[in-house]
């Protein structure tokens, strides 16, 4: 008569030399690896998350290498259904959108998942230690590069541009003010002529931006085009981007 103790303990050491049971536990320790980071900064894909994904995309990809072998059409539905599971985690709050890294992070879990499960044991690790340098290393160099770009855009100036002429001067008035855009360090952003209603004079308007805050710049405009004879009045004034 057979030990029923033996027995279990012989089908529980077959089980582990199986190449399935290494394979989902390597996928749970380095989903667990990924989701630990992004708990930490309180994601709203952490752990347990990460973990959850990171082992189904193995266990999946396991099991269809494991009924058809040499078939990567698992590892295909795989990325697909991540990728619309890391769709639900972006959000659109107000005029950002957030929630874009936590949506490759788990994208890129399920790809640590994939590795594993295939048996790409190494790839695996390899994929999960620059998945974590990659959120951690590179976040100081991005906000680096965020604090760079906005002062490069504040030191950007906007100015609107006003002259007023006789209708029959129009086109002319606005190649005279193009041309003294043109003359100086100056970014013709756009430009429009309108007619005043009840009289026979025009608006040419245009609006420009300048890399530095010089008003000198705008009155030397003013005086060139001032002392054509059609014109009635120039003027200008400082304006916002959301003005334009």
């Amino acid at each position: 008569m057979t030990n029923p103790w033996l027995k279990w303990w012989t089908d529980s050491v077959a089980l582990v030399d199986q190449p399935t049971f290494p394979r989902l536990l390597l996928a749970l320790i380095l989903g667990a690896c990924i989701g630990a980071e992004r708990q930490w900064r309180q994601r709203a894909a952490g752990l347990r998350t990460n973990t959850l994904v990171c082992f189904g995309a193995a266990a999946f990809v396991d099991l269809g290498l494991t009924i058809a072998p040499g078939t990567t059409q698992v590892i295909a539905y795989v990325v697909s259904g991540v990728g619309f599971l890391g769709a639900g985690a972006i959000m659109k709050d107000g005029a950002n959108v957030r929630g874009l890294n936590t949506a490759a992070t788990l994208w890129c879990s399920a790809a640590v998942g994939a590795c594993a499960g295939a048996g790409e044991m190494l790839d695996a690790v390899f994929v999960t230690v620059l998945l974590i340098a990659i959120n951690s290393v590179l976040r100081p160099l991005s906000r680096a590069i965020d604090r760079r770009s906005l002062a490069m855009l504040e030191t950007r100036t906007l100015y609107r541009i006003r002259l007023l002429c006789d209708h029959l001067h129009q086109i002319e008035g606005e190649y005279e003010l193009t041309r003294a855009i043109a003359l100086r360090t100056l970014v013709l952003r756009s430009i429009r002529a309108e007619e005043v209603e009840g009289s026979n004079a025009s608006i040419v308007q245009a609006v420009v931006e300048s890399s530095t805050h010089d008003p000198g710049v705008l009155k030397a405009i003013a005086a060139d085009l001032q002392a054509l004879p059609w014109v009635q009045s120039v003027e200008w004034t400082e304006t916002a981007p959301e003005t334009e």
